[in-house]
């Protein structure tokens, strides 16, 4: 008779990714997956392979299910710059408050090398690169709204200005995960939002 698996796969993979997300795979080893999904070692190799592999499926579980999903919202959204503040205002909130506070982003940590046990693995890089380009465009799609909007400060170019807001982004993450306060975060993005801005009619009178 084939092997029939007592649990469900895919709230496994869920709980994994929060262990990797929020320990990072470098320091979770297999013994602490192992305790935090309660299966053994030889049911978790059978269905997911090894730790490398494991860990690749979790971090492609949370670019699908938390990253794109906030991405594609953006991208879409017609404000410009509004929409802009509106993802640095959420990403914020999600970094410091509530359950995943202080966790940092599962990718953000991937770069830094709080991730996977292998930095050189193909395979983590192009979801590592995938994503740095979703996240790209969707700032580039954005500003490209402000532009046409003339929400933008005369001489801001476009695509050098989606790069910066995308490292903007991943230093939001990463200094979250640090401890820094929310008020200065948020004091970093409001003033890098209002160097893009154009400036009030008013403001020359």
């Amino acid at each position: 008779m084939p092997d029939v698996k007592h649990f469900d796969p895919e709230h496994v993979l869920d709980q994994v990714v929060e262990l990797f997300w929020r320990r990072g795979s470098t320091s979770a080893g297999v013994a602490d997956v192992v305790a935090a999904t309660g299966l053994s070692r030889s049911s978790l190799y059978s269905t997911f392979g090894g730790k490398q592999e494991l860990y690749l499926a979790a971090l492609r579980r949370y670019v699908e299910r938390r990253s794109r999903p906030v991405l594609e919202a953006l991208a879409a959204d017609g404000r410009g710059l509004p929409a802009i503040a509106a993802f640095f205002d959420q990403l914020i909130r999600a970094r410091c408050e509530g359950p995943h506070a202080r966790w940092g982003c599962m990718v953000s940590n991937a770069h830094a090398g709080v991730g996977g046990p292998d930095g050189e693995d193909a395979r983590v890089r192009q979801v590592l690169d995938e994503h740095h380009a979703r996240l790209r465009a969707a700032m580039a799609a954005a500003l490209g709204t402000a532009r046409s909007r003339s929400q933008l400060r005369r001489g801001v170019e476009v695509e050098a200005t989606a790069d910066v807001l995308a490292l903007l982004a991943y230093g939001v993450n990463l200094r979250s995960r640090a401890g820094a306060p929310a008020a200065d975060l948020k004091a970093t993005v409001t003033a890098a939002l209002q160097a893009l801005s154009a400036p009030n009619p008013r403001e020359g009178e």
